[in-house]
């Protein structure tokens, strides 16, 4: 027998029946398993390879929960949903044009249009937009996270945009990410109090 260090594959299913019939597991061929159930895959050492270290081997458990996730939906469900829902907003349509014959028909939604909402968003939540005499009302942490969302699009768009679409991405984010850095700077200012005025000799 090999003494490569072999992987696995724990059915949680299984194991969680046998926990609630009050059964623990034992051991196998392949090595020592815990008792406990351990979520996912598990290295499996054969007994004769086993480091005789002091230290406890990290549990599966004390690692990064993975989020249990609902199953996610079929092709044919997904592709009943999407005719559905394209019937629906083309009826939406149909009657908002017939209330205002002049608006003519809606361009489809593309990619600038998600990068144009959330620029909007951000500029609206750091005051812009404002009429003259009302005071700004501010949200600088709504504006934070929403030039945190086009950062993100950013990162998992790059290299699968078109040379319009990435340009206009990163002239954005600069514009809201200048605009964050001038509206911080003077929230900051305003909350240092003056120095003390020169003591006199």
């Amino acid at each position: 027998m090999s003494d490569t260090p072999k992987f696995e594959v724990i059915d949680r299913r299984k194991m969680k029946a046998e926990e609630e019939k009050g059964h623990t597991r034992e051991e196998t061929g392949h090595g020592a398993v815990p008792s406990e159930p351990a979520a996912g895959p598990r290295l499996v050492v054969p007994e004769s390879a086993e480091p005789k270290s002091e230290k406890p081997p990290t549990r599966a458990a004390e690692q990064e929960p993975v989020p249990d996730l609902p199953p996610a939906p079929t092709a044919e469900e997904s592709r009943e949903q999407k005719t559905a829902y394209d019937v629906s907003a083309q009826r939406l349509e149909d009657l908002v044009r017939a209330q205002n014959p002049g608006i003519g028909a809606q361009p489809p939604v593309g990619f600038e249009h998600l990068v144009q909402q959330l620029y909007l968003s951000a500029m609206i939540q750091m005051g812009a937009g404002t009429q003259e005499g009302q005071r700004p009302r501010v949200d600088i942490m709504g504006a934070r996270q929403t030039i945190d969302l086009l950062g993100v699009l950013a990162e998992k768009t790059k290299g699968n945009l078109s040379e319009v679409e990435e340009r206009t991405l990163e002239t954005v984010l600069f514009d809201v990410r200048m605009a964050f850095l001038e509206l911080t700077n003077m929230i900051t200012m305003q909350g240092v109090p003056a120095p003390p005025p020169p003591a006199k000799r």
